[in-house]
């Protein structure tokens, strides 16, 4: 319904029609209304093998359940309420989640609600075990057990680390973890967003992981070379003029591209794989730069902070893996870059920053 909408298809009702059986249904979506020759036709089907006609345009009463009888005409009446006005209030109510999937949030098999959880365990023992989701609330407890265990690799060491840090260090020692676990959030936000934009341009989930992760990794690891080129006292100009250039290209990005790829689908692989990487260059390169400058700005900060920081940014990575994809089943992945552009906005404010007998920027 939403498809035809989005469509233009000011009627979607008169173009589907649903039979069902007692385990399977089939949907039927015809470009064009459908003729009373092909309801006809579509109700002697059913009727001749014993199958039942949720929806056709002119539905009337009692003519969607005859052989698979359920307690209530629970097909008709949900086909109804989703041709009707208040459908979102509808779905909504819906004891699972079946709002229709996009290109910004493509889970189609995402059904669980919270909501629903505590029936459907009051039920198991009735059979409605099954219809519980599990990847969901496993993806849940999975974040819950990352923090719970990042959370304490990364402060256990501190109480050994703090020993061996000046006064000063340790002033700036909740900075410098700000800094890298914003750092460590947003690349892995942009570039798990950037593999879900190549599986439609790809057209396969392996090829689009292949690209972006060879791509980010190449020109990341690029940029990352070419940040020891800096003065030492620029840190934090050179941080922050990267983190515009990522905000500025990752924003173009999220408006160009739903607009660009499309059309250059149709291209070979051997056209489409090269392309894929020439865009990931310049989102990718600048990305690079912010973990070595303020890596190389921390060691002369404080040299025990180092491995700590890295630490800090690996947690962060793990994490942000799990966290994206959840983001993304809520919001959407423009939430993703969005939450991933303002990451690396604070980490430029979190650059660590050297004592006062340090050159001034």
């Amino acid at each position: 319904v939403t498809a035809l909408e989005r469509s233009g298809v000011k009627d979607p009702g008169a173009r589907l029609a649903l039979i069902r059986g007692m385990r399977t249904a089939t949907l039927l979506l015809k470009n064009g209304p459908f003729g009373t020759k092909e309801i006809d036709a579509l109700k002697a089907f059913c009727r001749e093998r014993a199958f039942d006609t949720a929806y056709f345009p002119g539905i009337g009463p009692g003519e969607d359940e005859r052989f698979n009888r359920l307690d209530r005409p629970y097909f008709g009446e949900a086909t109804r309420a989703l041709l009707a006005p208040g459908r979102d209030d509808w779905i909504d109510r819906y004891k699972f989640m079946i709002a229709p999937a996009t290109d910004d949030r493509p889970y189609f098999f995402h059904f669980f609600k919270w909501s629903s959880l505590r029936e459907l365990l009051r039920l198991k023992e009735e059979g409605a075990l099954p219809l519980l989701e599990w990847g969901y609330p496993v993806l849940v407890a999975t974040l819950a057990q990352a923090v719970v265990l990042s959370a304490t690799l990364i402060l256990l060491p501190v109480v050994v680390v703090r020993r061996r840090l000046n006064e000063e260090a340790r002033v700036r020692e909740a900075g410098v973890a700000g800094y890298f676990a914003a750092l460590g959030f947003a690349f892995m936000f942009v570039e798990i967003a950037f593999i879900q934009r190549l599986v439609l341009f790809l057209s396969h989930p392996l090829y689009a992981v292949a690209v972006a992760l060879a791509g980010f990794l190449l020109f990341a690891g690029l940029g990352s070379r070419f940040s020891d080129r800096f003065a030492p006292h620029r840190t934090g100009r050179r941080v922050r003029t990267a983190v515009a250039t990522i905000i500025a290209v990752g924003l173009l990005y999220l408006f160009a591209l739903p607009v660009l790829l499309p059309p250059l689908m149709g291209l070979p692989d051997a056209a489409k794989v090269p392309l894929a990487l020439v865009l990931i260059a310049p989102l990718a390169f600048p990305m690079g730069m912010p973990f070595p400058l303020g890596l190389a700005r921390t060691h002369r900060i404080a040299p025990s902070l180092v491995p700590w920081a890295w630490g800090v940014n690996a947690f962060a990575s793990v994490i942000a893996a799990i966290l994206a994809t959840l983001i993304a089943m809520h919001l959407g992945f423009t939430a993703v870059v969005m939450v991933a552009l303002a990451l690396y906005g604070v980490a430029a404010l979190l650059v660590p920053r050297e004592g006062p007998t340090a050159t001034s920027e």
